[in-house]
């Protein structure tokens, strides 16, 4: 489980499901937010825009959602803000935690963080403290059926990508951050659909979770910090089985 996202599957599959799409919604239309104000409301012209409109678009996001998101964003007649923050820390058996925050009340966020840590087995560190451990990486995956996987990876290669692997039948691209687009673009050229791209921060090492107790308190640190609204994403480098998620799931 390096990052979380099985967790996070399984936990949307089993999770009270209204609930947790209207808080994807929250977190996109934030995302949205912030990227227009950032590059304008041109999708064409503002790359972080077009992945935060695929990933609406991945989760079912309504097009009326998305729209009004970009335009209030345009408009900001409300002069909302919101502070990209980075958060660092430690769960149980010392493993590194890194969130990334989107809040318009830095004190509010700060004080929820502190409390979840200290009721999950966890410590809220000081800047720097484990950022150094993860590499900002661009991902997409990819559905392999019907696809030629040596045309995928050459194709991938020559664009500029680090690293593919194919397991289960999905394709995962890795690239620089400042990579994603080319890379992305010229999948896409080829008539590749991708099934999602985004940043994300990868562990440069992982620590392997084999204790039951450990691997529970730690899914439950990673779940309060996912529950809260501020937070947009969570990251770890714990390597949890798939068998002992599944078990304690």
């Amino acid at each position: 489980m390096s990052g979380h996202s099985k967790w996070s599957n399984i936990k949307r599959r089993k999770g009270k499901q209204d609930e947790i799409k209207g808080k994807i919604f929250t977190q996109i239309s934030k995302e949205i937010f912030v990227a227009v104000r950032q590059g304008g409301p041109d999708p064409e012209g503002n790359f972080r825009l077009k992945l935060c409109i695929q990933k609406a678009r991945a989760n079912n996001m309504p097009v009326d959602n998305i729209n009004r998101s970009i335009q209030k964003a345009a408009g900001n007649t409300d002069n909302v803000a919101y502070d990209e923050v980075l958060y660092e820390g430690y769960g149980p058996a010392g493993v590194a935690i890194l969130f990334e925050i989107l809040t318009d009340n830095r004190n509010r966020v700060a004080s929820e963080v502190r409390y979840i840590f200290s009721r999950n087995g966890g410590n809220l560190g000081e800047t720097g403290c484990v950022a150094w451990m993860f590499e900002r990486k661009g991902r997409m995956t990819v559905d392999m059926e019907g696809k030629d996987e040596d045309e995928l990876m050459m194709l991938a290669l020559d664009a500029g990508a680090e690293d593919i692997t194919v397991e289960d039948g999905e394709a995962e691209i890795i690239t620089t951050s400042e990579d994603l687009e080319a890379v992305k673009n010229a999948v896409e050229a080829a008539g590749i659909e991708i099934a999602e791209a985004e940043i994300t921060m990868l562990a440069k090492n992982t620590i392997e979770i084999t204790d039951e107790a450990q691997a529970e308190q730690l899914l439950n640190l990673i779940a309060k910090l996912e529950d809260n609204d501020d937070i947009q994403a969570v990251y770890s480098n714990a390597d949890i089985s798939d068998e002992l998620i599944e078990k304690l799931s």
